[in-house]
C-alpha cells in the first residue's frame, strides 16, 4: 500500500524551529480548555496554551478563524464509528482519528477505511500511557512503536499526536517533537465517553453549537452513541455559522 500523505489543507499552526530554552520540566499538568471565553468565542485558556507551547508545535487551536476540525479519540470500538464514517462522508467532512495501539491493531477494516476516504490518523500512543509518566525514552518507545506499526501495516505515516489522558508535561511535549509530531489538544470538548450516561442529544448538539468558534479543535469520542447520532446535525449547525468543516 502506498504511503498517504496527512491532509496539508488542516493549517494547524506551521511548524516553528524550536529554539527557545526550556528547563525540561517534568510536572504533570492536565490539560482544559477551561470555560472563559473571548469576544469570539474562543477559550482564553486554548489561547494560552497556543502562545506558551506553540514553540514545541503543541497547539490547542488551529490558526484558520474560519475552520473548524472535527477530531475523535479512538480507544476502543463501541459500534457507532461506522455510523460517523457514514456522516462524514455524507457531509463531505474530513476529520482526525487519534488511534491507540490496540485500536489500530484490532479495527484494521475501519482504520482501512478512514484512510481510504482520506481522513487524517493521529497517535493517540500505543498503549494510551500518560506521558509525563514515562521516561523519555519510554515515552518516545510509546510514541514511535505506534507510529511505525501503523507504517508497517497501513503504509501510512502519521504526524499529529495527542496526549492519553490529556496530561502532558514540558519535557513530554518536547520529547513528542523530537519524534517529528506536532501535539494537538483541543479547545472544546464536552463529557461524551461515558457509555452508561450518554448526554441527551438536544442537549449535546445545543452545546456543540453554542460552543463554536473560529479555529476550534473539537474533541469527540466514537463510543458515543449522541455524537453518532448528532453530528450531521452539528456540520450543518457549524456551517450555517459560517464555518467550514
Amino acid at each position: 500500500m502506498k504511503i498517504i500523505a496527512p491532509a496539508a489543507s488542516l493549517m494547524i499552526a506551521a511548524s516553528i524551529p524550536c529554539t527557545a530554552v526550556y528547563s525540561a520540566d517534568t510536572t504533570k499538568i492536565g490539560y482544559g480548555q477551561g470555560t472563559a471565553v473571548d469576544a469570539q468565542n474562543c477559550p482564553v485558556d486554548a489561547a494560552a496554551f497556543n502562545s506558551r507551547y506553540g514553540d514545541l508545535d503543541a497547539f490547542a487551536l488551529s490558526e484558520d478563524d474560519k475552520r473548524i476540525i472535527i477530531t475523535f479519540d479512538q480507544g476502543y470500538e463501541n459500534g457507532y464509528t461506522e455510523k460517523i464514517l457514514d456522516t462524514l462522508k455524507e457531509k463531505n467532512v474530513k476529520a482526525i482519528f487519534f488511534l491507540t495501539g490496540d485500536y489500530a491493531k484490532k479495527e484494521t477494516a475501519l482504520v482501512k477505511r478512514m484512510i481510504d476516504e482520506g481522513h487524517v490518523l493521529g497517535n493517540h500512543g500505543m498503549t494510551h500511557a500518560s506521558l509525563p509518566t514515562l521516561s523519555e525514552a519510554e515515552a518516545e518507545k510509546e510514541i514511535m512503536s505506534l507510529h511505525d506499526f501503523v507504517m508497517n501495516n497501513y503504509g501510512y505515516q502519521m504526524q499529529y499526536f495527542r496526549c492519553p489522558c490529556g496530561e502532558y508535561s514540558e519535557q513530554s511535549l518536547e520529547t513528542v517533537q523530537k519524534c517529528g509530531y506536532k501535539t494537538l489538544f483541543w479547545s472544546f470538548a464536552y463529557v461524551d465517553w461515558k457509555t452508561d450516561s450518554q448526554p441527551d442529544p438536544a442537549e449535546g448538539l445545543k452545546k456543540l453549537k453554542e460552543s463554536a468558534h473560529g479555529g476550534e479543535i473539537l474533541l469527540l469520542h466514537s463510543v458515543s452513541s449522541t455524537n453518532a447520532e448528532i453530528l450531521g446535525q452539528a456540520i450543518d449547525e457549524f456551517r450555517a455559522q459560517g464555518y467550514t468543516v
